[in-house]
């Protein structure tokens, strides 16, 4: 695939500012005739403090890179560190503690509960782990959020942009090294969509939060700062300050029904 010439990374995004990275990553399921080579060889560094979003066909490895860079899946190769922990070396206890301590989780689904208000999912990850939250901190992220009026409303009251909104919330309450979000919008309108992308990107600028975005949409991928374009278990491109447009037109030099680049 022809590409324009590599671009040069903001200033403001120091090379050596990771809040996590990929070293030489593999993913394979199967073996034998079942064998699927899902990551290939994977490097990657994702800076602190910016939005990056992750695209390429189905089946590129985007959703797989995204599970094990969150340690939801452990790798077959390589290394996967977020700040200066090695995942590989850590057992499922320290895994598990890694995960409930440094890393927020946003996914398709909202995954709230429907019996609790608004706020008290918003606090529940630290409610289990016997923790009070950072009321400061807090209240930061439910003005971010927008949804100061509604806290006292369950799920069910909620349109799905606002449960989303929650949903990010919770994931930023604890105040997270990194937040992984697999397709967030994928379940909402465009409005909603909107909505929830606007607070993703906000959280980032007004926050300093670390996000990491798989996405299929060139619209959402328009909100981060860089995106990094993967095909066959590929990093292929990256493209820093993307615009919807650009981003779409990058994709439509991949072949969608087998993966390739042209």
């Amino acid at each position: 695939m022809s590409t324009a010439p590599a671009e040069t990374p903001p200033r403001s995004v120091p090379e050596t500012a990771a809040a996590a990275r990929a070293e030489d990553v593999s993913k394979v399921y199967g073996s034998g005739d079942t064998k699927v080579t899902a990551l290939d060889g994977v490097s990657v560094e994702i800076p602190r403090g910016r939005f990056t979003a992750i695209m390429g066909p189905s089946g590129s490895g985007k959703s797989t890179l995204m599970h094990c860079m969150a340690g939801l899946d452990r790798i077959s190769g390589g290394e996967v560190y977020i700040g200066d922990a090695a995942l590989s070396t850590l057992n499922d206890k320290r895994l598990t503690s890694l995960r409930r301590d440094k890393v927020g989780f946003v996914f398709q689904a909202f995954n709230l509960i429907p019996t609790l208000s608004a706020l008290e999912n918003i606090t529940l990850p630290m409610d289990i782990a016997g923790r009070k939250p950072d009321q400061e901190w807090l209240d930061r992220i439910i003005e971010t959020v927008g949804l100061r009026q509604r806290l006292s409303h369950r799920p069910g009251e909620l349109s799905g942009g606002q449960q989303q909104r929650v949903a990010c919330a919770r994931a930023l309450a604890s105040r997270p090294e990194i937040i992984f979000a697999d397709e967030p919008t994928g379940n909402l309108d465009s409005r909603s969509s909107s909505e929830v992308l606007s607070f993703l990107r906000d959280s980032v600028r007004d926050l300093g939060q670390t996000i990491v975005m798989v996405t299929h949409a060139p619209d959402a991928a328009g909100y981060a700062d860089q995106v990094l374009f993967l095909s066959d278990g590929r990093v292929v491109d990256r493209m820093y300050n993307p615009t919807a447009d650009r981003v779409l037109e990058q994709m439509k030099g991949f072949d969608l029904s087998g993966g390739t680049s042209r």
